[in-house]
């Protein structure tokens, strides 16, 4: 189930976050149905792939101890479990519909149907394509941010949605780069278009993705239209810990070469923790004593 990997589910709470105030107190048990319920869902997927990729990963020198690769569980049990998950998950989304109104508004399901159909293509073909494959992990993340925003029944700020899809970026080339490296070290491809990559590319391709993430969110906290809904010009502070943030997480990059798993470094690391921390307090500071 990779319970750990929850934690990008995280990104439904944003619009919650960056709508802060604007939205009655009641929706805050229906943003966490909807976490629930979606982390299900992402969790049967995750089954999926790992059925897929159970030969590669045995040659992984950690993924390799997964249920699957191991033989600990046969891919048809782990196939019957997936199912399971996926229709608790989708029923605990329908609870949180049911929960905000009582016509339900199907809409919620768009983005978690369009995330469903986006990893089988991308389980079963994108993939084995280089780009592709990491614009495939960064649109998923842009559509945690849509399911958090229709519950709430907030529009999301294009700022956002720019530096959400930037930011997963930058992971996922991170992510990647740990596949090259271990291509360099063992001579073992983690995965079929790991020859479409190496350590220039992705360097260079890490560098302007974290350019241009604190270059939107900068854009975001000067725009005028957020100013004018936080009444405050003072936003732009908060941008040091996003800095923060992305220096530590280069660092484990380029420095400790630790970058195969942003979900547990996020879990582990006390720098970045703490960087969040801090940028998720100076938001609110800086909103409330406007």
């Amino acid at each position: 189930m990779r319970p750990y990997q929850w934690s990008k589910n995280c990104f439904i709470f944003a619009p919650a976050f960056f709508a802060f105030g604007s939205y009655p107190l009641t929706f805050i048990k229906p943003l966490i149905i909807s976490f629930f319920g979606f982390s299900l869902v992402c969790s049967a997927i995750y089954i999926f792939n790992d059925i897929l990729d159970r030969e590669s990963d045995k040659l992984h020198p950690s993924k390799k101890f997964r249920p699957i690769a191991s033989a600990l569980i046969s891919p048809y049990k782990a196939g019957i479990f997936s199912i399971f998950l996926m229709g608790g998950g989708l029923i605990m989304l329908y609870v949180c519909l049911s929960s905000l109104s009582p016509k339900p508004n199907f809409s919620l399901f768009i983005p978690v149907c369009f995330y469903i159909c986006l990893n089988f293509v991308y389980s079963t073909l994108f993939k084995h394509f280089a780009i592709i494959d990491i614009f495939c992990i960064a649109i998923g993340f842009v559509l945690r941010l849509f399911i958090g925003s229709i519950v709430i029944n907030i529009a999301l700020s294009e700022w956002i949605v720019i530096v959400t899809f930037l930011l997963a970026l930058f992971l996922a080339l991170a992510k990647r780069r740990d596949d090259v490296i271990i291509l360099e070290k063992s001579g073992t491809k983690m995965r079929k278009n790991i020859d479409g990559y190496n350590r220039t590319f992705l360097d260079i391709g890490m560098s302007i993705s974290a350019s241009l993430v604190m270059i939107s969110y900068i854009f975001y906290t000067i725009d005028e239209s957020v100013q004018e809904r936080f009444h405050t010009d003072k936003l732009y502070f908060t941008s040091i810990f996003v800095l923060l943030g992305i220096f530590r997480y280069m660092q484990i990059t380029f420095v400790e070469e630790q970058s195969s798993s942003p979900s547990k470094i996020l879990l582990k690391d006390r720098f970045l923790q703490c960087a969040i921390l801090g940028y998720i307090c100076s938001f609110v500071v800086i909103i409330i004593l406007k």
